[in-house]
């Protein structure tokens, strides 16, 4: 077999065995290929249901994912007997890993970017085996596998590879009118079928990982078992934890300690013989996992290790099980294995890593007092005859002074624009304020355990609930306040902060918020991209980024008939504290306000950190990101760029980013044409309703 070396982190090994396989589509990858027709979901849970549709069209399906509430979806795909391939990029903790325990998908379990390559070629011929039908899950850890690069070893025949996949089957599809099927129904029958799909694949999965290990010379056993031939005492752990426990048993093997390593190829079926057998000579096995199933004394791994070895009456190992959180190093495979030595007075659950009792954080920042943060920075006024607001701010050197909600010290990237956004929206907003952060880069860099940035309440919840969440909090605030249980005069403003791509996801949640019209601020950070997952595109992101074009959320929120929408830039100070102060008139008053903030991100623009303010000046001279409210259904431009002079072509801001030059290009001319055309038509239709009251 002829192979060739190439260098790739485990993302990309999976999008290079994804080029040999030829699917038909893809949904949801942050990488265009050329050879896939890519659909970009909205978010997770819609990437999971175009992957089901499209599955049901009879041909191959791929994707990559971490799977944030895709659940219901994957179990209806398995349940219809549907092949596919899905990457799954654990989360720290692997909550979307054991998640999809329940999915009834076939898993496997890749522990470096080799595996992920050659896992992969193997998923397509496991799930489209006339026995089996069944989707299947590659899920590598993300970070240490997903993102760091290793030496791979790439198949260089594709007739080879070819002839090892065989073509897609000829199973029951949608498109096929002489034939029609119902899908999607699941009755006792159905799941009985799906059980004996899972029996089979425990028969033909080792055949298939067989074939894999003649085709690249990697053997992937349904278990790896390391050093345990003559071990006494050993750990189980999944992916890379169990290879840091390797270089530890290498050690303590030379100093004459009989120790092994277990660590599952297969999770699902779940090879109970496997198990069963590698452990039967063993005293003591000391099972980690990264996160508890609450409740049940045990993580899902440990749970169904003692269930396999409880039905096994000639097996005696003790199996202790321990919780170890987000990271594993030496010294915890060091600590496991001097555990399963010291065996005796041992819990047989319990955390491991926690602070010991009698430890206590240190002290935070004083609390702050409400008038440290109320200090008339701006004053509001309402116009008896138009009814819009008119806003006086403070100078900014006045600002200064303002105690700050945010505690010195954050996790962020050099350049990231989060922070001075925050700032310039705290210097201004009155009062108590209880803020509501959906998942990304903000809160990523402020809350990191057990410190946090936040000096004020703040809440988190996943992309798609955020201002469902807020909305019930808001709803409580006022209701205790009717009931004379809470008064009045605490003040509150209640605040959403989400990143473009976290407003992607939670598009839904945020629009029935504003249906309902709550008294509460949703601000949409926009950076043009899902930065959490190290730049995946949002539909904030430009067109060279693989979307056609950005959705307008002001726009859309502005359709909602909003007491007020507006756009602002972290680059305009005044124009965007002004446009904070009406958010807080409004959202106290009226109802629901939404605001877009464009922030600086170097790290996926590819710019140095130093230009953040010439090229966020450009986004608004090229009128990509037009600066205007909507104050009770009247549009008003706040920067306009015709008037001042200073308008440029498109290209002037497309070529300060290293992730926009390739537009440029000749070959890309009429991308580059449609794009301005685009703009161009969004700006002049911005302008007629500047100038049109009733529009």
């Amino acid at each position: 077999m002829s192979k060739r070396t190439e260098f790739l982190n485990g993302t990309e090994a999976a999008a290079r065995a994804a080029q040999e396989v030829n699917y038909h589509i893809l949904g949801y990858f942050p990488t265009q290929s050329p050879q896939f027709n890519m659909i970009a979901g909205e978010s997770d849970q819609a990437t999971a249901a175009i992957n089901y549709g499209a599955s049901l069209g009879g041909g191959r399906v791929f994707n990559i994912t971490t799977m944030s509430g895709m659940l219901e979806t994957l179990q209806l795909q398995a349940h219809s007997r549907q092949a596919m391939v899905l990457n799954l990029i654990s989360r720290e903790d692997h909550a979307n890993l054991y998640a999809a325990f329940h999915s009834g998908w076939i898993i496997l379990l890749a522990r470096d970017p080799q595996a992920v390559y050659d896992l992969n070629l193997a998923a397509v011929k496991i799930g489209e085996h006339a026995d089996i039908r069944l989707p299947v899950i590659i899920c590598y850890d993300g970070y240490f596998t997903s993102e760091q690069k290793h030496r791979l070893e790439i198949l260089d025949d594709h007739p080879l590879i070819q002839s090892f996949l065989g073509e897609p089957p000829h199973t029951f599809t949608a498109l096929d009118p002489l034939n029609p099927v119902t899908f999607g129904i699941e009755t006792i029958n159905i799941h009985k079928q799906h059980a004996l799909a899972m029996d089979a694949a425990r028969k033909v999965i080792p055949e298939v990982l067989s074939t894999i290990t003649r085709l690249t010379g990697h053997a992937y056993p349904i278990l790896d078992a390391y050093c345990m031939s003559d071990a006494e005492y050993a750990v189980v752990l999944l992916n890379t934890a169990a290879e840091t426990a390797k270089d530890v048993v290498d050690q303590l093997r030379e100093q004459g300690q009989k120790v092994g390593v277990l660590s599952p190829n297969l999770i699902r079926p779940f090879p109970t013989d496997a198990f069963r057998d590698a452990l039967k000579n063993i005293k003591v096995c000391v099972i980690g996992d990264r996160a508890d199933v609450y409740g049940a004394d045990g993580g899902n791994l440990s749970l169904e290790i003692r269930a396999a070895l409880q039905q096994d009456p000639e097996n005696n190992t003790v199996v202790l099980s321990r919780i170890y959180g987000k990271k594993f190093q030496e010294r915890d495979a060091k600590a496991f294995f001097k555990l399963a030595q010291n065996s005796q007075d041992a819990l047989a659950f319990d955390y491991h890593g926690t602070r010991k009792k009698g430890h206590h954080a240190s002290k935070g920042m004083p609390l702050i007092e409400t008038k440290a943060v109320s200090r008339n920075m701006a004053t509001v006024s309402q116009n008896p005859n138009t009814g819009k607001l008119r806003v006086e701010l403070e100078p900014l050197w006045a600002m200064a002074d303002v105690t700050s909600r945010i505690a010195p010290g954050h996790g962020a990237c050099p350049g990231c624009g989060i922070f001075s956004m925050l700032h310039q929206i705290y210097s201004i907003l009155e009062g108590n304020l209880v803020v509501l952060f959906q998942s990304g880069c903000g809160v990523m860099v402020t809350t990191d355990y057990p410190k946090t940035s936040h000096r004020i309440t703040y809440i988190h919840n996943q992309h798609p609930n955020g201002a469902a969440t807020l909305s019930g909090l808001v709803e409580m605030y006022y209701e205790k306040v009717k009931r004379g249980e809470l008064p009045e005069l605490s003040d509150f403003t209640f605040l959403m902060i989400t990143g473009d791509g976290g407003m992607d996801m939670g598009m839904g949640s945020a629009i029935g918020a504003a249906h309902r019209n709550h008294r509460m601020i949703i601000l949409e950070y926009d950076n043009q991209g899902k930065m959490e997952s190290r730049g995946q595109d949002s539909y904030s992101t430009p067109m060279s980024q693989y979307t056609p074009y950005v959705k307008d959320t002001a726009q859309i929120f502005a359709a909602c008939h909003l007491p007020y929408v507006f756009t602002a830039s972290e680059g305009f100070s005044e124009d965007l504290m002004r446009k904070v102060a009406k958010a807080q008139w409004y959202a106290k008053r009226e109802g629901l306000v939404y605001g877009k903030i464009m922030s600086f991100c170097p790290l996926y623009w590819q710019t140095p950190d130093s230009v953040a303010q010439s090229v966020m000046q450009a986004a608004l001279d090229c009128t990509f990101f037009p600066l205007y409210e909507v104050e009770n259904g009247k549009t008003t431009l706040t920067y306009d760029p015709d008037v001042l002079g200073t308008r440029l072509p498109i290209a002037s801001w497309l070529k300060r980013m290293g992730k926009t030059k390739p537009l440029l290009k000749t070959q890309n001319a009429d991308i580059l044409t449609s794009f301005e055309t685009e703009v161009d038509r969004r700006w002049k239709r911005l302008k007629a309703m500047h100038e049109h009251e009733e529009l």
